[in-house]
This record gives C-alpha cells, structure tokens and sequence, in this order.
C-alpha cells in the first residue's frame, strides 16, 4: 500500500495532484491545528497582472488550538465573489465553458456554514474526475490516531497497512530527524521530486504554481498528461540530506 498523507488544500497546485497519483490512498490530515493564512484556505489563479489570491473567509480561534476538522466558512456565500473572478479571467480559456458550471457546482453545494475542509474536499474531488485519476481519500480524523508529527505519520500508515510512505519534499526537514520510526514499522519513505512543467496560458509570462484550475481551464484533457510530464523519480531519504548538507556548506 502506497501512501500520501496530506492537508485538505483549497483549489491546489498542480504539484499536489502528482502527488496523488502516485499513490493508492491519501489521508487528508485534518486533525491537526489549523493555521490562518494557510493553504487550507486560499490559493492563487492567474491574472493580467500576475497570481492573484483567491481566499475562502473562516472563523479562527487561535487559542483554543482550532483544528482543520473544525474550521467553519464564515461567509456562506463567498464563492459568488470567487466565480465572478475566475470567471473574468478564464472566460475566453478554450476549456472555460465545460468546466466552470462544474466548479460552480462544486463550490455552492455545501450548505450555509460548512466546515471547510468539506468544501477542500468536494473540489479535490472534482479535480479527481476532471483528471481522471482515483486513490481512495480517506480523512485523519476518521482514523482518530493520536501522535505528533512523525509519530502521527507512521501511526496512519500502520492503520492503513501502508509499506510506502511518499512526501512532500517541503517536509524533509522534519522528517529526516525522525526517519527510524518508519524503519522500525517497515515502512519505505521517498520525496516528491517534480519539475513544474508550462502549459499554455492565458496571460504572459508564464507564471508557475497557480491553482489547478488554471491547468484545467486552459488544456483540459490534456491537463493529466501534462501533470506527468514534471514528474521525476522520487528522492531517496540520503539524497534529500545529502542536498541539505551542501546546501548548508555552500
């Protein structure tokens, strides 16, 4: 069983749904304490004038350590706001039309107050449709396994009988410290190891790192085949702290 243990992201970035694909089961963390300003709740689009932050408004309570589960939309209708401008940028993309009453559905079907990791989750799986790809979601707080980082990864993994374990490679800094318990519970780790790719969009220059939309919106069917063309093959664990450790010596 591969795995990938991930944050409920709003609208992600291509980068997130290679991750994905290269796995059996993702497990949406959402027990864990959220953080304002994050990308549980905002992402960018591209725009004439560059990436441009599209933000989901959430009550937050900093001090009763406010978990992802717990996070409730504020403003039930904010997604009206964010249609209107995707839709005055992405209306002339040759993929606007087929897509857009799909995200409308996507974004508005969630009731007055939902809690967001809901809405994180319902356009995370209209991107799975949209590109085709299909590993099972499954949310931490479903699992109700208890631990702190590392401790908390490789308890998700032994639940789910999980011998491969695939990360992010933005989390190699904590990670690597603790690498010895995912050797004792018999559990390979590798990193993420992409190349973001262009595409054709609306706007120049080119700017990397928007939200999948942008993807979609501009090369529909496409948009998988170009997902994959920045995949690499994953870092080994040595290769990540070997890169560390020039880095800090340079």
């Amino acid at each position: 069983m591969r795995v990938v243990i991930t944050q409920p992201t709003y609208l992600p970035w291509i980068g997130y749904f290679d991750l994905m694909d290269q796995v059996d089961c993702v497990v949406v963390l959402d027990s864990v304490q959220f953080e304002k300003r994050s990308w549980q709740q905002r992402n960018r689009i591209k725009t004439p004038h560059g990436l441009e932050w599209l933000t989901v408004p959430v009550t937050f309570q900093r001090s009763v350590g406010q978990r992802i589960q717990d996070v409730k939309i504020c403003q039930p209708r904010f997604w009206e706001k964010h249609l209107r401008v995707i839709e005055h940028n992405y209306r002339r993309a040759p993929y606007f039309d087929l897509y857009f009453p799909q995200l409308l559905e996507a974004l508005s079907t969630h009731g007055e107050y939902p809690p967001l990791v809901n809405l994180n989750l319902g356009l995370i799986e209209w991107f799975f449709r949209v590109l085709g790809i299909g590993p099972k979601l499954i949310c931490s707080s479903d699992l109700d396994e208890k631990g702190k980082r590392c401790e908390l990864l490789v308890n998700l993994c032994r639940r789910l009988e999980a011998d491969f374990y695939l990360s992010p490679l933005g989390s190699a800094g904590y990670l690597l410290q603790d690498l010895d318990r995912f050797s004792e519970a018999g559990i390979q780790v590798a990193f993420q190891n992409y190349e973001h790719p262009q595409y054709r969009q609306m706007f120049q220059p080119f700017c990397p790192y928007a939200s999948a939309l942008d993807l979609v919106f501009n090369e529909g069917d496409r948009s998988m085949e170009i997902i994959r063309s920045g995949r690499r093959l994953p870092f080994t664990p040595d290769q990540v702290a070997l890169a560390s450790t020039v880095g800090m010596t340079q």
